[in-house]
């Protein structure tokens, strides 16, 4: 009866020793997949989403569309994961010039109860760089000699021009 027993302890040990790996590992590799996941597909989902090269002629600037960013995002994103974790989708900021994408998500595992399940939070920031091309509007606003920039508007105002 005795070695039944201990038998028994080291089988249920076993069990609870691979469970207890699963979760773990799950847990750590679902976090670096996320991680990839986002990267990846924000980077496509920005390359999608630019505008033609004739704005990119007419004005010099690179211009994403943020609709067409959040479209091409989330099919591209549910195309890839898999139905073993709930993820949640948040725009942190889309900016349309130059471009610029940070995308939250939070991915729950559904091995556990969903309430009890971790989370996992992860984040990216993106934004496509090119060539320095002189921006005319912001050049003009910001320049010292302008003289209808805010500044320049507002000493003259105190001045009493």
């Amino acid at each position: 009866m005795n070695k039944a027993m201990v038998t028994i302890g080291i089988i249920l040990m076993f069990i609870l020793g691979v469970v207890a790996i699963n979760l773990i590992t799950s847990q750590q590799t679902g976090q670096e997949l996320d991680y990839y996941l986002l990267k990846d597909t924000t980077e496509a989902a920005m390359q999608d989403s630019m505008m033609t090269l004739d704005f990119y002629g007419e004005t010099g600037l690179n211009r994403m569309d943020k609709e067409r960013f959040v479209e091409s995002f989330i099919r591209r994103f549910a195309d890839s994961v898999d139905a073993t974790r709930d993820y949640d989708i948040y725009f942190v900021d889309l900016n349309e010039t130059p471009p610029k994408a940070s995308v939250r998500i939070v991915s729950k595992s559904n091995y556990l109860n969903r309430n009890e399940a971790t989370t996992i939070d992860t984040s990216v920031d993106m934004i496509i760089e090119t060539t320095y091309q002189n921006d005319q509007y912001t050049t003009n606003l910001l320049d010292p000699n302008n003289q209808t920039s805010t500044k320049n508007k507002t000493e003259e105002l105190k001045k009493g021009k």
